[in-house]
């Protein structure tokens, strides 16, 4: 997508970012991959192995390099929490693919960031207690199957719940807004729920899936959140992460609007975000 060029370019041009806040991701190797997604399926992944009907659920045509692009963007997310476990937070221009289980992948999502990126922190004993909180549109149902069996990670999602997927995965919370939620609803529900977890799950990493196809004329969307709404959105999971010395990594996800300006500043805001709240 057009938006992995511009945002960075965006980034840099309204000075939200410098060319030193920027890192160059290394490629994930195997042996990580394989603590989350079966051998089966990676190795059948890897060598453009696919049946027809594997490549029609993942949406677009198996290409060697994309199955490369799915590499980089796990060592991003992984690098990432490196950078979130001494600076406090670190963002991925890219990620966000919840939508790929542990044995498939699903509606564009091969290979699953932020769940790797998980079973990684825990499994190097670099954290002990997870909070995954995915506010992309759609549910995280890859992310709910994978770790619906393991204690050491507390799976959040709030979404559309009449939206894709139409047979939901259960998290261990889930949230569904109606079609048409704008941002006093949306906002009171999360100020309502995410410090009870953060009370609750105790966590000592957050990852954030930081979705912008929450704001209305979405395609893929069917919310209406405004540009602000999912900024202030965006400020409040920062704060509250900061407030409890909470190390946080983000990864994009989606976002949608026939309008590529729209998406690009609903991006930006996040790093804006990010930006005020813990380096101002």
């Amino acid at each position: 997508m057009a938006k992995y060029n511009l945002l960075p370019e965006y980034l840099l041009k309204q000075r939200i970012c410098t060319e030193n806040n920027f890192f160059k991701p290394e490629k994930i190797s195997a042996e990580i991959i394989l603590k989350t997604h079966t051998k089966d399926y990676y190795n059948k992944l890897v060598h453009l192995e696919l049946d027809t009907k594997e490549i029609r659920k993942i949406g677009f045509p198996l290409r060697a390099d994309l199955v490369d692009r799915g590499h980089y963007i796990i060592g991003g997310t992984i690098q990432g929490c490196d950078f979130a476990l001494k600076d406090g937070i670190a963002l991925n221009i890219a990620g966000g693919t919840h939508h790929a289980y542990a044995d498939r992948g699903e509606a564009f999502c091969l290979l699953n960031d932020q769940a790797v990126a998980a079973k990684y922190l825990v499994d190097t004993n670099k954290a002990s207690k997870i909070l995954i909180v995915d506010l992309d549109v759609h549910q995280g149902n890859g992310t709910a199957k994978i770790f619906e069996n393991e204690p050491r990670v507390f799976t959040f999602s709030m979404h559309g719940a009449k939206n894709y997927p139409f047979k939901k995965e259960k998290s261990d919370l889930d949230i569904g807004l109606d079609d048409g939620t704008e941002d006093d609803e949306y906002l009171s529900v999360l100020k309502n729920t995410f410090p009870m977890l953060l009370q609750k799950v105790q966590p000592d990493f957050v990852f954030y899936l930081s979705g912008v196809d929450i704001i209305k004329g979405d395609k893929l969307g069917r919310l209406a959140c405004s540009l602000e709404g999912c900024k202030a959105r965006d400020r409040f999971i920062f704060e509250m992460c900061k407030k409890h010395n909470i190390p946080v990594q983000v990864s994009m996800g989606g976002g949608y609007s026939p309008n590529i300006d729209i998406i690009i500043e609903a991006h930006a805001n996040t790093y804006k975000m990010a930006q005020e709240v813990y380096f101002t």
